[in-house]
């Protein structure tokens, strides 16, 4: 039965949303390696190279808004109109995978598949990982967030590689069940993933650990009627008495924990001073509040701030990248009228100036701040690494998509950062999921779940040494890129050898005055 085209674009939205179940909280994680094949086997049998692009666009449509789902709440309608236009990035990709896959492809033509649909797709992870188009959240490398081999790979490529990895065998996948005549194609590039893997595991250098540290992560919750900064601080506050005599190096609240400026009340300061005496370990809280900063900018700003016995000790840290529409409004004069329709930021957050790295007293570990949706960019915390830190501790809060996929997407982040820059990270929420990570990426200790009140104490491995990835950055990215400059200029030169028809012959004039084609 022949499909219509309005049946075609349907199939094609609901083939992009299913890699969506790979993530948290399905963790589907296997399901990522096949998870493509019903689209592109949609696409690369699409009648024209056109329909494949407008297929690739409504199947990027369908992935944005299933990633991205739990933003519904906040953006209602606008979210269809946002997935729409960044669902444009797959309409490029949808074009590559019917020009490689479609029709009856040589195995030649089946083997540069394996390679340059999955570089296609990282420029589309790499081009909307771009803050001001919502950052790199979804990336299909971060679902394999609890695969030890994934993880080793990300400590070699980043997330980029894992990436690839997966892409590769859809690709793979999708030959062996469409193209039988290139069958050994696909099975030579699942080979060359599998021997990349190992190879990986075999070889790539691992931090050395070098110490332990005890940090406490506190967890006011949305439990018990727990409303606004002051019953928030409240809670915080006892949870934190608590910890008292368990020598720690350092205590976590969440993101937004203090809501007023330390600077202009001191009885809040003071406060947190008596904490960190009683605790005996300093406090790095997070302050959402208004305030003048040292060029003279005043606005709302979201700030990692260190707290001794003593009072905030001059480290802080301010957030960097912010959130598109929930912390700020990409040209508010276009788009402004999103905070009609959802829950859009009213006034825009200030930007900080650059990374901060902080040291702890009493020779403690040098702790890298970052919060929230910071911890979704991988040059983040490889830079906090390059300037030293020793610990990545992010800092976040999910209240308003409690009872959504978000807040275990989100701490599972933690993990591929952790095994990308060869360091610990704590992920600390005021409300959500918080977790720890050691420097491969393997979660230590139990979550604190999104219904937890509590706090919780993890002895954390240091380590030293550095991973490829940290060392050498996103070269998967640049090889990606290299491979569809190489398929172009082949293309390219392939277009020049074909021969050039000349025109046809005038038709030769019989005895009889009929004319006649020459004879070939």
């Amino acid at each position: 039965m022949r499909t219509v085209p309005g049946g075609r674009a349907v199939a094609a939205v609901a083939a992009g949303a299913l890699p969506a179940l790979a993530f948290p909280e399905p963790s589907l994680w296997w399901f990522a390696y096949v998870a493509l094949v019903p689209w592109m086997l949609l696409i690369r049998t699409a009648p024209t190279g056109r329909r494949a692009a407008l297929e690739g666009w409504f199947g990027g449509i369908g992935f944005m808004i299933a990633v991205h789902h739990w933003l519904i709440p906040s953006l209602h309608v606008f979210i269809v109109v946002l997935a729409a236009l960044l669902g444009l990035l797959w309409a490029p990709w949808g074009w590559l995978v019917r020009r490689m896959l479609g029709g009856t492809p040589s195995t030649a033509r089946a083997a540069a598949a394996v390679a340059a649909v999955p570089a296609g797709w990282l420029m589309i992870e790499l081009t909307r990982s771009w803050e001001g188009l919502g950052g790199p959240w979804g990336l299909l490398g971060a679902s394999q967030w609890e695969v030890t081999p994934a993880l080793r790979l990300a400590s070699v490529g980043g997330v980029w590689l894992v990436s690839l990895l997966v892409l590769a065998v859809n690709t793979a996948v999708t030959v062996l069940i469409a193209v039988p005549t290139a069958r050994t194609a696909a099975v030579g590039g699942a080979v060359a993933c599998a021997v990349v893997t190992a190879a990986v595991w075999a070889w790539a250098p691992r931090p050395q650990e070098s110490g332990r540290a005890r940090i406490a992560i506190v967890q006011p919750g949305v439990l018990d009627g727990i409303s606004g900064p002051d019953r928030r601080f409240a809670r915080a506050e006892e949870l934190t008495r608590t910890l008292a005599g368990q020598r720690l190096d350092l205590v976590v609240w969440g993101e937004s924990s203090v809501g007023e400026d330390l600077g202009r009340h001191p009885a809040l300061a003071d406060r947190l001073a008596d904490l960190s005496r009683d605790v005996g370990a300093d406090l790095l809280v997070n302050v959402d509040a208004r305030r003048v900063d040292a060029s003279g900018r005043g606005g709302i700003f979201k700030s990692s701030v260190l707290v001794g016995p003593r009072g905030p000790t001059g480290d802080h840290y301010d957030k960097m990248r912010l959130v598109p529409f929930g912390e700020y409004i990409p040209a508010r004069g276009l788009l402004g009228w999103a905070t009609s329709v959802g829950k859009a930021a009213g006034e825009d957050r200030l930007r900080g100036q650059g990374p901060v790295v902080m040291n702890l007293p009493d020779g403690g570990p040098r702790i890298g701040p970052l919060v929230c949706f910071e911890t979704a960019f991988p040059d983040m915390s490889r830079r906090l690494v390059r300037d030293g830190a020793q610990v990545i501790v992010a800092q976040s809060a999910t209240s308003t998509f409690q009872n959504s996929w978000a807040p275990e997407q989100h701490a599972s982040l933690g993990a591929v950062r952790a095994a990308e820059s060869g360091r610990p990270m704590v992920h600390a929420t005021l409300t959500g999921v918080s977790a720890v990570y050691g420097p491969d990426g393997a979660r230590i200790g139990p979550e604190l779940s999104t219904r937890a009140s509590a706090t919780a104490v993890y002895d954390i491995p240091l380590a030293t040494g550095s991973t490829l990835y940290v060392r050498y950055g996103d070269w998967a990215v640049y090889g990606a890129a290299a491979v569809l400059v190489a398929l172009a200029a082949s293309e390219g030169a392939g277009r020049l050898r074909r021969p050039v028809r000349g025109p046809a012959a005038p038709p030769a004039r019989t005895a009889h005055g009929s004319s006649a084609r020459p004879s070939r």
